[in-house]
């Protein structure tokens, strides 16, 4: 079994790569937090200077990193991976970037016969902390089931769903069901307490009906119990809408909900709520009704 390589330890990048060690895979770490990449060391991991040397040392690569400008630097820029990979590397980008980015990255690395699959994940970090991350890969097909078992190693659920910059097109979508989902759930328990009905007895009626959803379960109780400490940051949420709506400005496809959704944030990241969970939103509709959602929800 050879090294991997792993660039990106933070709050997803971390937890993943710890897993791996788990699972008895040999790593090679780096990023520029070095207290992160001691604490891999500390657990068997090997430091590496650059994303070149992670590539020195490794044919499969896999990158968690915060948008699409950190992929391209680590991976096409100076000291990046493709000035020291060998032929026949294979790049595994856990990152939520945009589609376009990942094709435009991909066709660059297969210039030096490198490969790539565009693979984001949905969980958040306990999903990476659990191994139980869901894992949208796009890219060859064959390359995708040389790499699958060091997917599952990660996470519970890998799907292949097409081409490269299919994975972030799934991602995207994903995320753009949950943003519009949570405002739905803070639209309408704000509704209740407007209309002076308890928001808590609202949710317990029809979290059994067919307004009933996983975010319905997740968001619910943190809005009526007021606890914003993130699972899932606000100002995340805002960099992949961002990527939803270059998408949709590239493909032509309208996004209106979205777009909306992306100015209610933008109005809470200005009002310092963006390292709180997104299902801060709530606020947003607190601040225009007047009101406060609140409850005593144990689910």
């Amino acid at each position: 079994m050879g090294k991997i390589g792993f660039i990106g330890l933070g709050v997803m990048g971390k937890p993943m790569s710890k897993n791996l060690l788990k699972a008895g895979y040999q790593l090679v770490v780096y990023d520029l937090y070095q207290p992160a990449v001691q604490e891999l060391v500390s657990m068997g991991a090997e430091a590496a200077g650059s994303p070149g040397e992670v590539a020195e040392q490794c044919d499969k690569i896999i990158t968690m990193l915060p948008n699409s400008p950190h992929v391209r630097q680590a991976l096409l820029g100076e000291n990046g991976v493709i000035e020291r990979a060998k032929p026949g590397t294979i790049i595994i980008d856990t990152s939520s970037i945009a589609p376009m980015a990942a094709r435009e990255i991909a066709a660059k690395l297969a210039e030096k016969q490198i490969g790539m699959l565009d693979a984001p994940v949905s969980g958040g970090q306990a999903g990476a902390e659990k191994a139980t991350l869901s894992i949208m890969v796009g890219g060859d097909k064959n390359v995708f089931e040389e790499c699958e078992p060091i997917l599952k190693a990660v996470g519970s659920a890998v799907v292949w769903v097409g081409a490269i910059g299919a994975g972030n097109v799934v991602k995207l979508a994903n995320q753009a069901i949950v943003a519009i989902n949570i405002a739905g759930i803070a639209e309408a328990m704000t509704l209740a307490v407007k209309a002076g009905v308890d928001p808590e007895v609202v949710f317990q009626a029809i979290r059994g009906g067919s307004a009933a959803s996983r975010m319905l379960e997740a968001k619910a109780p943190l809005m009526l119990g007021q606890k914003f400490d993130p699972g899932f940051r606000l100002n995340l949420h805002i960099k992949d809408l961002g990527n939803v709506l270059e998408t949709g400005h590239d493909v032509g496809a309208p996004l209106p909900l979205s777009a909306t959704i992306m100015e209610m944030m933008q109005n809470l990241k200005a009002d310092q709520w963006g390292d709180c969970d997104n299902s801060v939103l709530v606020k947003y509709y607190e601040k225009l009704a007047g009101a406060k959602v609140t409850g005593h929800c144990d689910k």
